[in-house]
C-alpha cells in the first residue's frame, strides 16, 4: 500500500534519487577513509582534479538545462507526483534521463576531486540501483501515462546516452 503523500498517478519512487547518489558516495568515502583504504596516489594528480572539475561543470550545465525545462513546462522533479507532460526536446532529445546523468557526472566529478577507488568501484552499483529502482518505475509510469508518444520517444532516445 502506498503512502498518502504519493500521488496514485505517479511513478511512486519514494526515495529521492539524489539521496541514492549521496548515500553511495558517502559509503565509498567511508570505505576509503576508515574501513578499507586503497592506494589513492592516482587521484592526487592534477589531471584527475581537472577532469573532476570538468565533470562537475558538465553536470551543472546539464542539470540546470533539465530543471529549467521542467519548470517551463510546469512539471515536477518530485517522483511521487504525476507528470504534466512528456519531455522530449532540449536535453531530453539527447537522453531520457538528463537529471540522473547529471547526477552521475557530478558523482564522478566529486570522486575525482575527493579521490578514492571506492567511488569508482561502487559506481556500477549506483547505476544499477538508479536504473532498477528509479528509472524502470518511471518508465513504466510514463508508458501508462503517455502511451504511444512515450513508446516513440523510447525508440529514438537512449536511456542514458
Amino acid at each position: 500500500m502506498k503512502s498518502s503523500f504519493i500521488h496514485k498517478d505517479s511513478p511512486g519512487v519514494v526515495v529521492p534519487p539524489p539521496f541514492l547518489y549521496v548515500l553511495i558516495f558517502l559509503a565509498a568515502f567511508l570505505l576509503q577513509r576508515w574501513l578499507l583504504p586503497l592506494d589513492d596516489a592516482l587521484w592526487q594528480h592534477m589531471s584527475v582534479k581537472v577532469l573532476g572539475g570538468a565533470f562537475c561543470i558538465a553536470a551543472f550545465a546539464l542539470l540546470v538545462s533539465a530543471v529549467t525545462q521542467f519548470q517551463r513546462t510546469h512539471n515536477t522533479v518530485v517522483t511521487v507526483h504525476r507528470a504534466n507532460s512528456l519531455q522530449t526536446t532540449g536535453v531530453y532529445h539527447l537522453t531520457r534521463n538528463p537529471m540522473y546523468l547529471a547526477l552521475l557526472l557530478l558523482y564522478a566529478g566529486l570522486a575525482c576531486l575527493v579521490g578514492g577507488w571506492w567511488h569508482l568501484i561502487l559506481l556500477p552499483l549506483l547505476i544499477l540501483i538508479v536504473q532498477e529502482f528509479v528509472i524502470k518505475h518511471e518508465e513504466h509510469y510514463l508508458e501508462q501515462a503517455f502511451g504511444q508518444q512515450y513508446q516513440d520517444y523510447k525508440r529514438t532516445t537512449r536511456r542514458w546516452l
